[in-house]
């Protein structure tokens, strides 16, 4: 597909449809408390006007060669992953859930296609972990430690490094991903900070959350973790004591964790 090229999978690409977020929220809402039709008939309302989300991210891969009616098939697949699963209760614009979702399934493609080539059984690792990540933190409701992970699996903790980073397709933290034309969505705003096992949805959480402390509270828990002081140097700093410092903190922490 040329950069401007007009149909793309059958697809007239001046004709497709753009919602408001208004509108997604309505179909979302029907997608989960309509009738079986009305559900059925959301969700594809829902897929089918925003495929110019799809569009937008797999122009970004023109001049490289791919078969680009292929990455938008790839794409629309992310997308209804991303409209399946997304939770309408956050309060974030579908594009920021949805864009790197259609992203992250174009990547794994490519990795899968690519040209840099990376084992089978070294794959199969990487995505079994992701697996097995997934269930441990259903069932231990936090995320999994990587020893943790790689004991469920049977093997080294270091082989299951390796093989999540062999997948891992290096990307600027500056690189747009997606603009709806007044706010533009780079990699790093889908970065938590240096774990790679924090999700970019709870850390959206979790700034909502922090926001909602009160101003001690914030300026004890940025003394506490942010700039590593003990309970004892905090009381003094503020002007209150240890146990008190220790009662808001506690507070705080356990406010927080409500939130997530």
């Amino acid at each position: 597909m040329q950069y401007n090229k007009v149909e793309i999978c059958g697809v007239n690409t001046t004709k497709l449809k753009v919602l408001t977020e208004a509108q997604k929220r309505e179909l979302l809402e029907k997608m989960r408390t309509g009738t079986p039709a009305e559900r059925k008939q959301a969700r594809e309302d829902m897929i089918n006007g925003n495929l110019r989300l799809v569009l937008s991210v797999i122009q970004r891969f023109t001049g490289r060669g791919e078969n680009m009616d292929d990455l938008f098939q790839v794409g629309v697949i992310g997308l209804i992953k991303a409209i399946d699963n997304f939770d309408s209760n956050l309060q974030v614009k579908f594009s920021t859930y949805g864009v790197p979702m259609v992203m992250g399934e174009i990547r794994r493609h490519l990795r899968d296609a690519g040209a840099v080539h990376v084992s089978r059984s070294m794959r199969d690792t990487a995505y079994h972990a992701m697996q097995v990540k997934e269930e441990l933190t259903n069932t231990l409701g936090r995320e999994p430690t990587v020893e943790e992970i790689a004991k469920e699996l049977g093997t080294d903790k270091e082989n299951v490094v390796l093989a999540l980073e062999a997948i891992v397709e290096p990307v600027s933290l500056y690189e747009p991903v997606f603009s709806d034309g007044a706010d533009t969505i780079y990699v790093m705003d889908q970065v938590g900070d240096n774990s790679d096992d924090n999700d970019w949805l709870e850390e959206i959480a979790f700034k909502e959350a922090m926001r909602k402390l009160s101003p001690r509270e914030k300026k004890i828990l940025s003394l506490r973790y942010f700039q590593g002081k003990t309970q004892m140097e905090v009381a003094e700093e503020i002007g209150i004591s240890q146990a008190q410092v220790s009662r808001i903190e506690k507070g705080a922490i356990d406010s927080i964790k409500r939130e997530l």
